[in-house]
């Protein structure tokens, strides 16, 4: 078995996340962790906490210096949009297609490797490690990993999260916030015509649904432009459907149906008043001029992608990403724009969770010394910022040094998900040399 054939078995798990449907991975998927690693001589234990299971371990002995982590859990898929079975790992020349492939499931598979063979090497100190599963609905098992081995005083000290892409260090990421806005129905009748019109996606440059590499400017998210679309127009909403699938994926198509006034026309049909106002509402909620507390190449950056409807009760969530420690100047800003445009709506601003955002130095020797790694092994050596919000963010307020890692791919979040085949190949290999030299600091 190399990694290619473990991640093919580790996608066929379908390990998805979905709250709004109740779907949580299963037992299943760690326990198939954690049998491969005791095969390899490797122990560790299966952890519960809230109805999510992770894998945790550690390697060598004396001080914990390094930790590794990746997730095994995934975002929904809407089956319609891929040309390849989803949970069905389909290589094709140098992509490996598959939900997960590429985030996470194939840095899970890399870092299996990698402990596998750091088990059988001399070790200048121990290497903690974890695959959690719930990283897509906000890592809470992540956070209570962190706070244990701050309680007793097991904290590493550098932290490789194996939760990004492009074979490049990832040092800053943004935090992300979630809040959600409802209003009740409100209808009436009204004479006009009926008409229906569906709004597209468009992401010219980069192909992915992740919430956080979504750029204004560039692309185009279907609800954004439903809402301008209302904006611009007298029309009132009857109704919206979409591929909604959760609430940092971007969906696909949004489709409005609407009434349109027309001179003469004697039918009536029902409208929803607050259903009108609550879409648009969206074109200033996503330009609120929120302040962030770091400088970050994206920005702030705010897309509605999450839309329920219960039969009395409209329901719009926002992912936020901001970077920001806490959320007090975005529930002020959200507040005052809701104020002029939605004054009757209700806002849950979620859990104030314990969480950062990652920023580590690139001078730090921790990053120099990936980057060192790197460019031994013919890759670009340079340190990024990540556009998503990742678990290293439950570790860095307690003072550890972190980075996001992971191999080259594309679609994250979205449709025809793919890793680069070369890339997962070579990452087990490079996961080994770095930990080793980071051991030695």
């Amino acid at each position: 078995m190399d990694v290619l054939d473990l991640l093919s078995s580790l996608v066929s798990f379908q390990t998805v996340n979905d709250p709004s449907k109740g779907e949580m991975p299963s037992r299943e998927c760690p326990a198939f962790v954690q049998s491969t690693l005791q095969s390899w001589g490797i122990d560790s234990e299966i952890i519960e906490h809230n109805g999510a299971y992770a894998v945790v371990g550690e390697i060598g002995e004396g001080l914990p210096k390094v930790m590794v982590m990746a997730h095994f859990d995934v975002v929904p898929v809407s089956k319609d949009e891929w040309h390849y079975e989803p949970f069905k790992l389909t290589v094709e020349g140098d992509k490996a297609y598959g939900r997960g492939s590429v985030d996470d499931k194939g840095n899970v598979a890399s870092l299996m490797f990698a402990l596998k063979e750091l088990k059988e090497k001399p070790l200048n100190g121990k290497v903690l490690f974890a695959f959690t599963g719930d990283e897509e609905t906000g890592g809470a098992t992540a956070l209570y990993i962190a706070e244990k081995l701050h309680e007793i005083n097991k904290l590493p000290s550098f932290l490789i999260n194996a939760d990004g892409t492009g074979m490049i260090p990832i040092v800053r990421r943004r935090k992300g916030f979630s809040v959600t806005i409802s209003v009740p129905t409100a209808k009436k009748m009204t004479k006009g015509k009926l008409e229906e019109q569906t709004f597209e996606i468009r992401t010219p440059v980069v192909e992915t649904r992740h919430a956080a590499y979504f750029l204004p400017g560039v692309d185009t998210h279907p609800l954004i432009a439903a809402s301008q679309f209302l904006r611009e127009t007298d029309y009132e909403a009857v109704s919206l459907t979409g591929a909604f699938l959760k609430s940092n994926v971007v969906p696909g198509t949004v489709t409005l149906t609407y009434v349109k006034p027309e001179q003469g026309t004697q039918s009536e049909v029902e409208v929803d008043e607050n259903l009108t106002k609550l879409i648009k509402a969206v074109v200033p909620l996503v330009r609120a001029p929120i302040k962030a507390e770091k400088y970050s190449d994206f920005g702030v950056s705010i897309t509605p992608n999450m839309y329920t409807f219960d039969g009395e009760r409209h329901s719009l969530s926002l992912d936020i990403r901001a970077m920001s420690h806490d959320n007090q100047d975005i529930e002020r800003t959200l507040k005052e724009v809701l104020s002029y445009n939605l004054p009757d709506a209700e806002v849950d601003f979620g859990n104030k969770e314990k969480a950062g955002f990652l920023f580590t130095d690139p001078k730090e020797p921790f990053v120099q010394t990936v980057l060192q790694v790197l460019k031994e092994n013919g890759e670009r050596a340079k340190a990024v910022e990540g556009a998503g919000a990742a678990d290293s963010r439950y570790f860095t307020p307690l003072g550890v040094k972190a980075i996001d890692f992971g191999p080259k791919g594309g679609n994250v979040h979205g449709p025809n998900e793919y890793v680069e085949v070369s890339s997962l190949k070579k990452l087990p290999h490079v996961y080994v040399q770095i930990i080793d030299k980071l051991l030695s600091l």
